[in-house]
């Protein structure tokens, strides 16, 4: 079972999807205000296995070198999409190795309109 964290921008709607996973939210661990890099080394000293987010800027704003937790980063974070794409994102989880950020697109607002674009 894969120890999962996620950032205080993924939908908590979400957890209830991923039953095959341990799952924590930064907030429960008293992680809510500190920064993705501490939080990563927070997350990997617990001995969690993924870092879920909806930070789309995590790949190029972390080295991820020799870290042993993966970073599955979403496309977006508000919950009306984001549930079109649990599958994906539960793959996303599964696959993702140590030190790697992996990518899920799970669409996105248009404009100032609030819908899928």
């Amino acid at each position: 079972m894969r120890r999962v964290l996620f950032d205080q921008n993924v939908p908590r709607p979400l957890r209830k999807f991923l039953t095959a996973c341990e799952v924590k939210v930064a907030g429960e661990m008293g992680w809510s205000r500190i920064e993705n890099g501490i939080l990563l080394t927070a997350a990997e000293q617990a001995g969690f296995d993924v870092l879920l987010s909806g930070d789309k800027s995590m790949q190029y704003e972390q080295n991820m070198a020799g870290r042993r937790i993966g970073v599955v980063a979403m496309s977006d974070n508000h919950w009306n999409l984001v549930r079109l794409y649990v599958q994906n994102i539960a793959a996303a989880i599964n696959q993702v190795q140590p030190g790697e950020v992996r990518q899920v697109f799970c669409g996105k607002f248009s404009r100032g309109k609030g819908k899928r674009a």
